[in-house]
């Protein structure tokens, strides 16, 4: 599944199909549908860890800007800390990602992950430093749409009431059946979908060329 967002700031479902696994090639053949009915290509895209959506993008859209999902990235990180550490990693994670600016942020990650390291959580230090880079391009964008760039909340959180439906159903007699409701799940989700915030900083946003 994927959603948009028009230059009013209204969030739109863009696409939603049956996928293998979350292939490469069930993303590309999602994204390149999307570019076949005529979007341009997205100032930024935003999703979790999941390296089919991140190796089909450049297939169709090579200059689009990346974002990591921090939610996402810190449940990954956390998992690779002692529970004794987690409460002090999420507060430190959380500044980083709340730093005014760019530069700061990565200063305070490179606190952290010279910290994790002398520490001896290499593991932890590694799923951060890798993934650096993608969780640090919403600076490139409006600071007032920074909460909205972070993170795949708006699919995570509509999600959560389409899980209840379908386990509550068990089993469709096809997959274009179960495909059906909860797409008729998602457009009622929809209305409930408000605007994101200083919608005129839009036209900041500079679109590839």
């Amino acid at each position: 599944m994927i959603i948009g967002v028009d230059e009013s700031g209204e969030k739109h479902i863009l696409g939603l199909q049956q996928g293998y696994r979350e292939s490469k090639e069930s993303w590309q053949e999602l994204l390149m549908d999307l570019k076949t009915r005529g979007l341009n290509e997205p100032a930024m895209a935003i999703a979790d860890g999941g390296l089919g959506f991140w190796a089909a993008l450049p297939e169709v859209w090579n200059q689009t800007k990346k974002q990591l999902c921090w939610l996402h990235k810190t449940r990954n990180v956390l998992d690779k800390l002692p529970k004794s550490e987690r409460k002090e990693a999420t507060e430190r994670l959380r500044a980083i990602y709340l730093a005014e600016e760019k530069d700061l942020a990565e200063k305070l990650a490179s606190r952290l992950l010279r910290d994790w390291k002398e520490a001896g959580y290499e593991r932890a230090a590694d799923c951060l430093r890798n993934a650096l880079e993608k969780l640090l391009t919403f600076y490139e964008f409006p600071a007032e749409h920074a909460k909205h760039l972070r993170t795949t909340n708006p699919i995570e959180s509509v999600f959560a009431t389409v899980r209840l439906r379908t386990k509550a159903a068990k089993r469709f007699r096809t997959a274009r059946s179960g495909l059906h409701l909860v797409f008729k799940l998602l457009e009622r989700a929809k209305k409930g979908w408000r605007i994101i915030g200083h919608p005129e900083k839009l036209k900041e946003v500079k679109l590839p060329s």
